[in-house]
């Protein structure tokens, strides 16, 4: 009896922590496989990224430059898989009077940003 109740309360812890922990905790896998190739900055119109997305290279754009989307688009998800910090910004201008958070290299997805991304810059490291 005590071993049938042992292992349904550990069932039921392990339920309870699948549906409490935050999609954050593990990233990489929310975003499908292939979506962003390695070296590339990702970005989606909606969330989960979903909608057309656009990517960019570290060969296309310049260091810590202020790259803004294209014909005033904005991004609800992203992922940073160069090999150096993105910060993105809500405003188109990369002001910093706006949101605006910095994402490490290497293999950082946010499928729901806390605002919409209007422009970016690749920092130096």
């Amino acid at each position: 009896m005590r071993k049938t109740f042992t292992l349904t309360a550990l069932a039921l812890i392990a339920a309870a922590l699948a549906v409490a922990l935050p999609a954050a905790v593990s990233p990489a896998a929310a975003a499908p496989a292939g979506a962003c190739s390695a070296g590339e900055l990702c970005l989606w119109p909606k969330g989960d990224y979903h909608g057309a997305r656009y990517a960019y290279e570290l060969a296309d754009v310049d260091i810590e430059s202020c790259v803004p989307l294209p014909g005033g688009a904005s991004a609800a998800s992203l992922a940073n898989r160069t090999g150096r910090p993105v910060t993105t910004y809500q405003s188109a201008e990369c002001g910093e009077t706006a949101e605006f958070d910095t994402y490490p290299g290497g293999g950082t997805w946010v499928p729901r940003s806390p605002y919409r991304v209007r422009a970016f810059k690749i920092r130096e490291r």
